[in-house]
């Protein structure tokens, strides 16, 4: 049996409407509110290190957002780096210049900016570098014929 439709429909504008509201709660995505650079990656850290750790440790640089230990998805284990989020990009940069190449509990610790990931791009951005030297071939010289007609 065929649908039965209203035979006013509603106007566009109030369909358009509806739509905007439904769509804003769960497609829109929430733009991330702190700078790119203001994210720091620290690499070789402890295995042991928690998040709880690493917020006060560098908490001494400035106020921080979020820390995020990267674990082993079966094993639950920390792969040995981490990530945090500053509120701020300079006080990111005072930490990747106070704490880069420091001993943090028996390991020299490096840090670096973070680069934008899956997070900060709704998917891994996708980038193919300078382009590719093509080495061809050169053509060998031919004879040149002259033709008389």
């Amino acid at each position: 049996m065929l649908a039965s439709f209203p035979l006013s429909p509603k106007p566009f504008a109030s369909v358009r409407a509806e739509l905007d509201t439904q769509q804003s709660s769960f497609l829109k995505l929430a733009p991330n509110p702190y700078p790119l650079a203001s994210k720091i990656l620290v690499k070789n850290l402890p295995y042991t290190t928690g998040e709880t750790t690493l917020q006060k440790e560098f908490s001494n640089f400035g106020k921080i957002a979020e820390v995020k230990v990267a674990k082993d998805v079966k094993t639950k284990r920390s792969k040995g780096y981490a990530f945090i989020q500053y509120t701020n990009q300079d006080d990111a940069m005072l930490a990747i210049e106070t704490m880069d190449q420091k001993d943090f509990y028996g390991r020299t610790i490096h840090l670096e900016i973070a680069k934008p990931g899956w997070d900060d791009y709704c998917s891994r951005p996708r980038t193919s570098g300078p382009p590719k030297k093509w080495t061809l071939p050169e053509p060998e010289q031919e004879e040149v014929v002259d033709c008389w007609y």
